[in-house]
């Protein structure tokens, strides 16, 4: 890539961004139900061998969304290691931010106004503890694409980045994780000032550390 094409690269406008965008998520949608079991399978091995991953005790990942990677088959050998399993939910009342809740079988489960299952905190008895993200070990979070230098672009709604903005102060901070398939990699992505830097992007054919 010449200098001019590289300068250009992150200089894409709004709509570019957004074409790129649909374009792979178009891409993911397009795998077979097939291709998405044997790729989470792929992915979970990967994961498995992570350090960070190995010496978590309160760790948050996602429930699968729009053919994102699925991370779910992870959760069977993180709790046989006593690994505290959680899962992001919209915060109410606070503009594009997460919190994390704890997450299990028996979780009383609701439907977020994006469509997604998310644990119930609001009533009762099933309220639930909410855990702040600096409290956590590693967060996994899903990725729309990606480069091997570690550029990354989510949905474009910003609650990981804002969620997660703290991390670049000095303190406590989870290990931040982006997933993917394959399929989802280009070969240079733009970086946007308020991206939040990943520690590793893990796809099911490679680890990247940036």
């Amino acid at each position: 890539m010449s200098h001019m094409q590289d300068t250009a690269a992150h200089l894409l406008t709004d709509d570019a961004r957004r074409r790129l965008r649909r374009e792979l998520r178009q891409r993911r949608r397009q795998l077979s139900a097939a291709e998405r079991r044997l790729a989470a399978e792929r992915l979970s091995r990967h994961l498995r061998q992570l350090p960070e991953i190995r010496r978590a005790r309160r760790m948050a990942l996602y429930l699968p969304n729009d053919g994102e990677i699925d991370p779910t088959p992870l959760i069977a050998w993180l709790e046989r290691r006593g690994t505290r399993i959680h899962l992001p939910v919209l915060k109410p009342l606070t503009l594009n931010q997460l919190w994390f809740v704890h997450y299990h079988s028996g979780t009383p489960m609701v439907v977020n106004r994006y469509g997604i299952p998310e644990p119930e905190t609001r009533f009762g008895a099933h309220r639930a503890r909410r855990t702040p993200a600096w409290a956590l070990d590693v967060i996994l979070l899903p990725l729309v694409g990606f480069d091997d230098r570690g550029q990354r672009m989510g949905m474009g709604g910003g609650f990981y980045d804002r969620t997660l903005a703290f991390t670049r102060r000095p303190g406590p901070r989870p290990r931040l994780i982006g997933l993917a398939h394959d399929c989802q990699r280009v070969e240079r992505l733009p970086a946007a000032p308020w991206d939040v830097p990943l520690d590793a992007i893990v796809s099911d054919a490679r680890v990247i550390r940036p």
